[in-house]
């Protein structure tokens, strides 16, 4: 096995809160293993650009608490074609890198992939996205903190529609997956909650609205990821205002809210297990994964399925919805 001396550590894709958490983790755990490690700026983009930093242990001082990401995060076109990975990898090697943890998303898993199958440098994958939409994990880094700041929103959303006897169709983040819409629907105690993973039944909705309002429920919630195929909460909210005129419909997006602010005690936890975890598995000589914890323990996922897999929702969920919505 070659041995390892010098790491790099980069952010990619949305940011979620806890990235800071995970990049001081990696950052002190190489330094206490006597290896050198590297930031890089701006995802893959910084890897073109040999926008790459050697870290200091003081680098990392007082951001554990921070939401966003040091080491900024873009998107970069060239990183989808050879010639800009094989430019990224020339610029590594200026370096001497000999090991990459990304933290990001299942795009930024697809890029390490890649990257790692072509070229001489070992990758490990941290989920950091505030979707949850990653096979391998029990949870990803932001998804815990994600969620808290929507069902505190919705929490106070709540508060003003009882006042107004009002319905309120509240949009959270989710393009694809509707862990945050799930999660934060059932914490607040919403009606429906509609998920890019089921089939919107409008219909549905439109007679248990109208039979609520028979039996005197007017204050309802709706909380919708924004990938739900109806098209969002500005359509739901509109085609309720059309099918029932007679309700005070409004609509609320929370948009990046969600993204932003201090990672929660779970979410610093879980990135600071990651980056631990990730930078024991390159000295292991365990590569081109992706670290997770599945029932409180470190798993590995290679990289290829955690990029292809979705985190699937359970049936039961929508069961549990149901039942005490009703």
């Amino acid at each position: 096995m070659k041995k390892l001396n010098n790491i790099a550590v980069l952010t990619s894709g949305g940011d979620a809160p806890g990235m800071n958490a995970a990049v001081r983790a990696v950052v002190r755990t190489g330094i206490y293993h006597q290896l050198n490690v590297y930031g890089i700026m701006y995802g893959y983009r910084g890897m073109l650009k040999n926008e790459i930093f050697p870290m200091e242990s003081k680098s990392v001082a007082n951001i554990i608490q921070r939401g966003g990401t040091i080491l900024k995060t873009a998107r970069c076109k060239e990183f989808y074609e050879y010639e800009g990975r094989k430019m990224a990898y020339e610029n590594l090697k200026k370096h001497n890198i000999d090991g990459l943890v990304v933290i990001g998303g299942d795009g930024s898993f697809n890029g390490a992939q890649k990257f790692s199958q072509e070229f001489d440098i070992p990758c490990i994958g941290l989920p950091g996205t505030i979707d949850k939409d990653i096979a391998g994990t029990d949870s990803t880094i932001g998804f815990d903190t994600a969620v808290n700041t929507a069902v505190e929103a919705i929490d106070k959303i709540r508060d003003t529609a009882d006042a107004h006897d009002r319905l309120f169709v509240i949009e959270v983040m989710g393009r694809d997956a509707g862990y945050i819409a799930l999660h934060s629907g059932i914490s607040t105690g919403a009606e429906h909650i509609l998920l890019p993973e089921r089939k919107t039944e409008v219909n549905d909705i439109i007679e248990e609205l109208q039979a609520n309002e028979r039996r005197r429920k007017l204050v309802n919630l709706i909380v919708v990821a924004e990938g739900d195929e109806t098209g969002g909460a500005t359509e739901v909210g509109r085609i309720i205002k059309e099918r029932c005129p007679q309700l005070d419909t409004r609509v609320s997006i929370l948009g990046h809210i969600q993204r932003g602010g201090a990672p929660t005690c779970t979410d610093r936890i879980l990135a600071s297990r990651l980056g631990y975890a990730a930078v024991d598995a390159l000295l292991e000589g365990i590569h081109n994964v992706m670290i997770g914890v599945v029932n409180d323990k470190i798993h590995y996922t290679p990289l290829d399925k955690a990029v292809k897999a979705k985190q699937e929702i359970d049936p039961e969920w929508f069961k549990i919805v149901k039942i005490l919505a009703s």
